[in-house]
């Protein structure tokens, strides 16, 4: 497929740019900013007229595209006011969504976010491990604002049953460099997401298998790293920091406490890689 990626030189993008090429797709790259101005084309999210002029062709460089990997976005809460954030996320994330639907493309895989499941769980979870099953609990703006792009998703592939969107709520994204500052972590500093994390080449692969399966329709999954940031037993974190949290299942040792058994079975996406294999 010809895929447009926004925000294909962030963090996750970049990564995502990569793998699909490699998996033998040509890419489009959408962004405000990056390295090399040949090699991909600046596009405000927020103006419409230039989503859909860049999704509909881009003189030499693509005559259309067949899916598209939304993640431009003001990554997270504090970077703007919430008002730009709100603003540039929601609106940004219709602005794809509609122009897609205009012009018949039918395979959309976009950035949602682990926030939406209560982060930063100054309230505790409802239990462990989480899952897709219960309700999202925004606690910022930023999450809101996740939380609304998920149901405009929902509500859009609702009108048209050929469109497959799928929201991933990404874990916070980790690359290789990033695993050096994993020794610092602490339990207390890391709690706020259940001391999760996602490698950004599992990430890309969620992105991938979710538009290469267009499955017709809306559908949500957690994208979480098989493991904790931690040395420390699940255990004892729980016991420490959310006593009393019901616990549904075996959590393992060190294994995540976000439970990523729907991408498995349906996207059929497993985590391959671990901070610990690059100690």
């Amino acid at each position: 497929m010809r895929i447009a990626v926004t925000g294909g030189n962030g963090k996750l993008g970049r990564v995502t740019v990569e793998v699909l090429r490699a998996a033998g797709h040509e890419v489009v790259v959408l962004d405000q900013a990056g390295p090399d101005r040949s090699a991909f084309t600046q596009v405000d999210i927020t103006d419409y007229g230039q989503v859909i002029d860049a999704l509909a062709g881009i003189n030499d460089r693509h005559g259309g595209v067949d899916a598209i990997a939304h993640l431009a976005a003001i990554p997270a809460p504090g970077i703007l006011p919430d008002a730009a954030t709100f603003h540039n996320n929601v609106v940004g994330t219709f602005n794809v969504f509609q122009a897609a639907r205009r012009l018949g493309i039918r395979r959309i895989a976009f950035a949602s976010s682990e926030t939406v499941l209560g982060l930063p769980f100054d309230a505790p979870p409802p239990y462990v491990p989480l899952d897709e099953e219960y309700d999202t609990r925004p606690e910022s703006v930023y999450s809101l604002g996740k939380h609304l792009e998920e149901e405009l998703a929902r509500k859009i592939a609702r009108w048209d049953p050929e469109l497959s969107i799928t929201a991933l709520r990404f874990s916070n994204v980790m690359v290789e460099a990033d695993y050096a500052e994993f020794a610092s972590f602490t339990a207390e500093g890391r709690k706020w997401n259940l001391w999760g994390y996602i490698d950004a080449q599992d990430g890309a692969e969620a992105i991938r298998l979710a538009l290469e399966a267009g499955h017709p329709g809306y559908d949500v999954f957690v994208i979480f790293a098989g493991d904790t940031v931690l040395e420390r037993p699940n255990a004892e974190l729980m016991a420490e920091f959310f006593p009393g949290v019901e616990v549904r299942g075996e959590l393992g040792v060190n294994d995540s406490l976000t439970s990523t058994a729907k991408a498995r079975r349906i996207l059929g996406w497993q985590p391959k890689h671990s901070w610990r294999d690059a100690r």
